[in-house]
């Protein structure tokens, strides 16, 4: 398949900045911005909406051109506030079919268009994404319609292209950047997806959410940067004793994430450069520091260890 720009769509780093411009502005060189960066949208797992840390998602902007990954509750918002122009968003990646992670796939499209958009957006995630993307354009086809008619704008629905995806392999290559996905689990989940992002400036992996997994390390081996997702069980223990509808919500936790000490062995045995510690499970406990994040993992893995903040960034090369 090919894009309207001729894309063939295939079957220690060197700043660590907040996103606002000033501190932008520091990790620029000669007034430039870096050609590859890793924007963090949302750092908090699950479904949970609240006045802290933003639902998962992410952004690795490549030569000014931003690929999302997971499209969580805020990850319209947190673009903007990021810098970056929601209609310029080209690819989407959704890990698996959680709500925390596809809620707002179809509004993220739907914000662009109504803020300028008209060229293509490549969508891939697992079995499922393109039955919701035409779902999704059924859902809103009054307000769709009606924009057309009163606003002039171009229909929207042709520009969404979504793409199922059902195996490990390359599920795009432009001249930029190439992304494999990687099968794995996340309980009772298993069309669940980790991505590789290979970049002109190095490789960068997602874990997405998953289980405590050798073969991700695999999967990871001698990239630049993991971005993995982490669990702190003592704080799974308080969240489990507050929450009155989740009488086996430990068990799920525990089964489908991956704990600190887990995250550490699985970043040594994959040699990366630096870990990155993401979708806090939980990411909206006030008693849990960086130290509780970081210890277990120190255990294992003797590299650099980044605890993600929502709109951080971090620019390649190392």
């Amino acid at each position: 398949m090919i894009d309207r720009r001729g894309l063939l769509i295939a079957g220690a780093f060197g700043a660590v900045t907040a996103a606002t411009a000033p501190l932008r502005a520091l990790a620029e060189d000669a007034g430039k911005k870096p050609r590859t960066r890793i924007v963090f949208l949302g750092t908090k797992g699950g479904p949970r909406v609240g006045i802290g840390a933003a639902n998962p998602a992410n952004a690795v902007v490549v030569n000014g051109t931003p690929y999302v990954i997971d499209c969580g509750m805020g990850v319209s918002r947190q673009l903007v506030n990021a810098g970056i122009a929601i209609p310029s968003v080209k690819y989407i990646f959704i890990s698996h079919h959680h709500s925390d992670h596809n809620l707002e796939y179809g509004n993220l499209v739907y914000n662009a268009w109504a803020a300028g958009l008209s060229t293509p957006v490549h969508s891939f995630g697992p079995k499922g994404l393109e039955a919701m993307t035409r779902t999704f354009w059924e859902l809103n086809r009054f307000d769709v319609d009606t924009r057309i008619a009163d606003e002039g704008r171009p229909d929207p629905r042709p520009l969404l292209i979504a793409r199922d995806i059902t195996d490990n392999g390359v599920v795009l290559k432009t001249e930029d950047v190439t992304v494999t996905a990687f099968r794995t689990p996340h309980p009772p989940i298993t069309d669940n997806f980790a991505y590789k992002f290979e970049t002109p400036d190095g490789t960068i992996v997602f874990s997405s959410d998953t289980a405590y997994n050798p073969k991700l390390a695999e999967f990871a081996k001698g990239a630049d940067v993991l971005v993995h997702e982490v669990l702190y069980e003592p704080a799974v223990d308080r969240l489990v004793l507050k929450t009155k509808n989740g009488a086996t919500l430990k068990k799920h936790l525990m089964d489908s994430h991956t704990t600190t000490d887990d995250v550490g062995r699985i970043a040594a045995a994959a040699g990366v450069k630096t870990l990155v510690l993401s979708h806090f499970v939980p990411g909206d406990d006030p008693a849990v520091t960086d130290a509780d994040w970081t210890e277990g993992v120190k255990k294992h893995f003797s590299g650099r260890v980044v605890v993600a903040r929502d709109l951080m960034e971090l620019t390649l090369p190392v």
